[in-house]
């Protein structure tokens, strides 16, 4: 394969997109050609910094594989760290090309915009001699079992809560609900607030809550969430930024409380069903979630959006139709990428379907042992053995923990056994260092919202 001139061999491909070119197969390939340093770094609001140290080949001949690397390698840093500052030494060229990339109205404006949101901070490119050094600010959360404590999973189909005494549920309750699609959020709120005062009538007093909730949260703080999509910008930040806080204090008054995104809640369910740290959770649903729980069991703050984080680097990779841009993990590993691939399959779908109802069609066609099905979710194995490769790269995960409805059934079991059947046979050096798998009995059992109640520590008693 070749990709503005370099060139680098992939054996496992595909079936159903054999033009698949893994971006960590383009990195190092990439790489091995390139002698001039680069230094990155991204700074968030809360003061961390995150340092990468590469490097670019620095010639005439490879000026535009010089920025694509550095486009994509920014991107992927912005999405899966946060930030809203990124530094540059060693190259002016790279400085002035991400500069323009990354300003309003450049290529990746969707990112700045982003990201400036989020941060609450004008996004710049700034050239510097040297890059602030590396901060790092991991939290321990989550395993915090005694007491009598609450724990909430916000979902956008469904809300779940749990009433935990000294690790044990003894109440739990799901709830439908639609967040995505009411524009109030009062709504939002008294469906927190009701869920709380369920599953604290089940307990003899309320210790300490913790919440689960898909999107982005800064110090408790909703900073963008899918939940909360048709809420006015202005009512967003009236009402919408400090929810959770609010809802749990005026209902408990001082107890102690965490809000989390729910893929590194899953990450913390995953490490405290394994007993081990060092733990990547991966939900694949309507989009790809992700969450991490570091060698010392602690959450990073990073935003771990994996869903923007390219993985293909194909030119006619498909496009995220939210972000515009194209070859990311949220067209890989969700249900878009069963629809995707289904027409390749020779499987037509009934337009008239949700995309949800599209996947369970599929799903039944795999059960039921229709080989075309089988290829559908074999080359979304193939994907995820490639982008695991490139996410350990990222990370340094030991283990893989494969969740979401796209994992469910005989399908997720053939996706797991075709990833590790790539990683086996193109990155043997990983080979022991890295586990992925399903989730067991114990990981059920310990649960979403469940993992949620144990997030805080319990105040200390005088």
């Amino acid at each position: 394969m070749n990709r503005f001139g370099i060139e680098f061999e992939v054996k496992n491909r595909p079936l159903l997109d054999p033009d698949f070119m893994p971006i960590v197969k383009f990195n190092r390939a990439f790489l091995a050609r390139a002698s001039q340093p680069v230094s990155l770094a991204v700074e968030r609001s809360d003061g961390q910094i995150a340092v990468c140290h590469t490097r670019i080949c620095g010639t005439p001949e490879r000026e535009e594989a010089d920025r694509y690397y550095l486009n994509r390698l920014v991107k992927t840093q912005l999405w899966m760290k946060g930030g809203f500052r990124v530094y540059v030494s060693g190259s002016t060229l790279a400085w002035s090309y991400l500069h323009d990339a990354y300003a309003r109205g450049g290529e990746q404006d969707f990112d700045q915009s982003y990201m400036s949101a989020v941060f609450e901070h004008p996004f710049e490119v700034v050239e510097a001699d040297k890059v602030p050094d590396p901060v790092c600010l991991p939290k321990k959360m989550g395993g915090h079992l005694d007491g009598c404590r609450i724990g909430f999973d916000a979902g956008g189909s469904d809300r779940k809560v749990s009433a935990v005494i000294d690790g044990e549920c003894v109440y739990s309750e799901e709830v439908v609900w639609f967040p995505k699609v009411n524009s109030d959020p009062d709504y939002h709120y008294n469906g927190i607030v009701e869920a709380l005062k369920s599953a604290a009538s089940h307990l003899p007093r309320v210790e300490a809550v913790g919440v689960s909730s898909a999107g982005v949260y800064i110090n408790n703080r909703t900073m963008n969430a899918s939940l909360f999509l048709q809420v006015p910008p202005d009512l967003f930040e009236e009402k919408v930024k400090d929810i959770y806080i609010r809802a749990i204090t005026d209902t408990f008054g001082d107890v102690p409380f965490e809000v989390l995104n729910d893929g590194d809640v899953s990450a913390i369910a995953g490490a405290m069903s394994l007993g081990e740290p060092n733990v990547l959770g991966i939900a694949m649903g309507t989009s790809e979630a992700v969450g991490f729980v570091d060698d010392k069991e602690r959450v990073t703050g990073w935003l771990n959006e994996l869903a923007f984080v390219p993985v293909d680097c194909q030119p006619d990779a498909l496009r995220d139709e939210w972000s515009g841009d194209i070859g990311c993990g949220s067209k890989y590993f969700s249900q878009d990428a069963v629809i995707k691939l289904a027409p390749r399959a020779d499987i037509e779908l009934e337009s008239s379907l949700s995309p949800a109802e599209k996947l369970k069609v599929i799903q039944a066609r795999m059960e039921a042992g229709d080989p075309a099905a089988a290829e559908i979710y074999a080359s979304i194995g193939v994907y995820l053995g490639h982008s695991l490769a490139h996410y350990v790269n990222l990370y340094g995960c030991r283990h893989v923990l494969l969740l979401g409805r796209v994992m469910s059934g005989m399908g997720g079991d053939l996706i797991l056994a075709e990833a590790k059947r790539v990683l086996a046979d193109e990155y043997p050096e990983l080979t022991g260092r890295l586990t992925p798998s399903l989730p067991d009995e114990k990981f059920r059992r310990v649960g979403q919202s469940t993992a949620a109640a144990s997030l805080p520590e319990l105040a200390k008693r005088s």
